[in-house]
């Protein structure tokens, strides 16, 4: 979850079996253009960000699978003054390497995040960063930078009868200390574990699921003066069922990520997220026009509840819906452009906002 959706939706727009199982080498990339405004009663009037993003895979024999990828953002947010905050530059690089210490059932990977985004930023940047932060809106680019740190953990994989599997794996990431604020003080983050669960297989005639369980807790953030920010455990539930529609095929899907109460909330000194929960449905049509062609319609309803009382309140929701048109370039390139609207509410101070808002993007993979 941490890492930057730029280069998760690399994967997402392509179809679910991608040619990095079976080739060696794979290189993505893409350009995105994401803007959302919004009514009366904010402190801003538009978010807008355009992405680069960049990834290479490379297969070393049967065992080692490595990868890269970093992306160019630029962002900006309207405050409803007029006045523009800016934000353009790399974002960081992540390096990962994965290794089969029982090919298709143990693996290894490390994971480094080198930090070539921006480590520090002035204090006027700073409600451009939450804004595009949000899992609401879902921007691409979520986070600029950090100071790096590395990731190390196993994913294991066993057969469930004839058919089916089921995974499991565990992580735990380290951070480096660096001072998020130009003339601010050193922000050292907390260690995270992370443990995951999946199950899937087909059942039914053409049907197929896909499921996972994930559970994340992080330490408290040291930012100094004796004093931490911390945040609250999450569990995040993901399901899909891919199924035959007539001569097409509809994915359903949903996931949920709810944020636990921090366990030192009331502790003194500590800065504490509040609670949250976020969940998303959605259903994809893939529909083949040609034998190198498939045109992909979705539709995408998300809402987010949080706070830090007993009962959470509404933050928004936002309706999504466009479509993806993945075209086979050549044997070894295919090429997808998207075009998504959304529009939906947020709660202010008790006003109700609207949000409207595109998205486009097109994306490039090439293997061999």
């Amino acid at each position: 979850m941490t890492r930057a959706r730029s280069l998760v939706a690399l994967s997402l727009l392509l179809p679910a079996v991608v040619t990095a199982q079976a080739a060696n080498t794979v290189a993505r990339t893409a350009a995105f253009f994401e803007s959302y405004s919004f009514g009366t009663g904010l402190a801003f009037r538009r978010i807008s960000e355009f992405t680069i993003p960049i990834s290479v895979t490379q297969r070393l024999g049967d065992r080692l699978v490595l990868d890269v990828g970093t992306a160019y953002a630029s962002a900006a947010v309207r405050a409803a003054d007029g006045s523009t905050i800016q934000h353009a530059g790399l974002v960081d690089t992540d390096l990962r390497a994965s290794f089969g210490i029982i090919p298709g059932r143990l693996i290894f990977n490390i994971a480094g995040k080198v930090p070539t985004g921006a480590t520090t930023v002035p204090d006027t940047t700073i409600p451009l960063f939450g804004a595009t932060a949000t899992d609401l809106l879902g921007f691409t680019t979520p986070s600029f930078g950090t100071g790096g740190g590395i990731t190390a953990g196993f994913a294991s994989a066993v057969k469930m009868g004839s058919d089916w599997a089921v995974g499991t794996g565990a992580s735990y990431r380290y951070g480096a200390s660096y001072t998020p604020v130009t003339g601010g003080g050193t922000l050292t983050p907390g260690g995270e574990i992370r443990l995951r669960a999946g199950l899937e297989g087909p059942f039914g005639q053409g049907k197929y699921f896909r499921g996972a369980l994930v559970y994340t807790t992080t330490g408290d953030n040291d930012i100094g003066g004796g004093r931490q920010s911390a945040i609250g455990d999450r569990v995040l539930a993901y399901a899909a069922v891919s199924v035959p529609f007539g001569s097409s095929n509809l994915a359903l899907y949903g996931w949920e990520m709810r944020r636990l109460r921090a366990r030192n909330f009331d502790v003194p000194g500590t800065l504490a997220v509040p609670r949250g929960n976020v969940l998303a449905l959605g259903a994809r049509l893939n529909r083949s026009l040609t034998p190198r062609a498939t045109l992909a319609p979705m539709l995408e309803f998300r809402h987010e509840l949080t706070g830090p009382a007993a009962k959470m309140e509404l933050l928004g929701y936002l309706l999504r819906t466009g479509t993806d048109l993945r075209y086979q370039l050549s044997e070894h390139a295919t090429g997808v452009l998207q075009a998504q609207f959304a529009f939906g509410s947020l709660r202010s101070q008790g006003a109700v906002v609207s949000i409207v808002g595109p998205r486009v993007g097109a994306l490039i993979e090439w293997s061999r």
